[in-house]
């Protein structure tokens, strides 16, 4: 684990940005890359720990599915922050390319890459059978996909004859998390003494029951002596209670055309869901984004403080499907500064 972490003063733990390169209507990839480099300057000019891109496929509103190259972009554009995956997907992988890509990134870029492992495809099934040609994982293969990466990065391989090695990558000290949305990978995290972030920003159900069970399972590994866990969370942050209701309603669109499958890019916010959305719609929509933290300055803090009590997270990641470029930017300035 790197010790270099940036601590907010007010919560007492660092926080850290999550971004999937929004790809907003009426834009194009090209803005959402130069928007998430943007922002990733500004969250390291504002004291973020890390920034994490994240693995998803076949989404029109997701420009960061080449994900280590999105990484290579955004760390040779900053200098201290650190940059990784949050995460890679690991069965949609060949753990040996994985281990090579983020030895590559780690010797570019040394002592500033983090490297987050989900089981999930980030995507529909077509896409993952595309994604993974010939090879049959499922996501069920994830223990020793995950133990054959490990091999590979171990600086011991070379000594015990592995006939293939990962150069670059073997060797390197590449943190490694474990990243969840069940009980799944935050047990496997637990008995393997790795650092755990869970998938709170649309899995807020099992948050508590997924931290609980990291902890009370942990043992104690050459990584970590004791339990580290990061919980993401939507975090929309405005200078008003009123403006910060607009802005969410982008990612409740979102997360909307989800539900009734018409994917599309990120849509403009609304003044009133109500002409959007069916009773039923905005039931479904509080189970998957319930724990969303949505406000003012004051309302941010009060919210953010009592979510950290209750899932007793050792770090924060924040999440923010916002329209507006700036918008966005104000939002995790607002968030750095509270």
């Amino acid at each position: 684990m790197s010790t270099n972490t940036q601590t907010n003063q007010t919560f007492n733990i660092p926080l850290s940005v999550l971004d999937v390169s929004p790809i907003v209507v009426g834009g194009t990839v090209s803005e959402s890359l130069g928007n998430t480099l943007d922002l990733a300057q500004h969250a390291e000019k504002w004291g973020y720990n890390r920034y994490w891109l994240a693995e998803h496929h076949n989404a029109p509103s997701i420009a960061s599915s080449a994900t280590s190259i999105v990484i290579a972009h955004v760390a040779g554009g900053t200098s201290t922050i650190r940059v990784g995956a949050g995460g890679i997907m690991l069965p949609n992988h060949a753990p040996l390319v994985i281990a090579e890509q983020f030895g590559t990134l780690e010797s570019l870029f040394p002592g500033r890459i983090d490297l987050g492992l989900g089981r999930a495809p980030g995507t529909d099934g077509l896409t993952a059978a595309a994604l993974r040609g010939n090879r049959r994982s499922n996501g069920h293969d994830f223990p020793e996909q995950l133990a054959e990466l490990r091999a590979f990065l171990d600086p011991s391989s070379a000594e015990i004859g592995m006939p293939v090695r990962a150069i670059p990558g073997e060797g390197l000290n590449i943190p490694i998390w474990l990243l969840g949305s069940s009980d799944f990978s935050a047990l496997l995290a637990a008995q393997l003494g790795l650092p755990f972030a869970f998938a709170g920003h649309f899995s807020p159900t099992f948050t508590v029951p997924a931290m609980n069970l990291y902890r009370s399972s942990f043992k104690p590994s050459t990584v970590l002596d004791k339990p580290h866990g990061m919980v993401a969370v939507n975090i929309i942050a405005a200078d008003t209670d009123e403006e910060a209701a607009y802005l969410a309603t982008s990612m409740q669109q979102l997360f909307l055309s989800f539900i009734r499958n018409t994917r599309g890019a990120l849509p403009a916010p609304v003044r009133d869901m109500n002409t959007v959305w069916t009773e039923q719609e905005k039931a479904a929509l509080q189970q998957q984004l319930g724990s969303s933290i949505i406000g003012g300055p004051d309302t941010v803090r009060n919210k953010l403080r009592a979510f950290i009590e209750a899932t007793q997270a050792n770090e924060i990641m924040v999440a923010a499907h916002i329209f507006d470029h700036k918008a966005r930017l104000r939002s995790y300035e607002i968030i750095a500064g509270l």
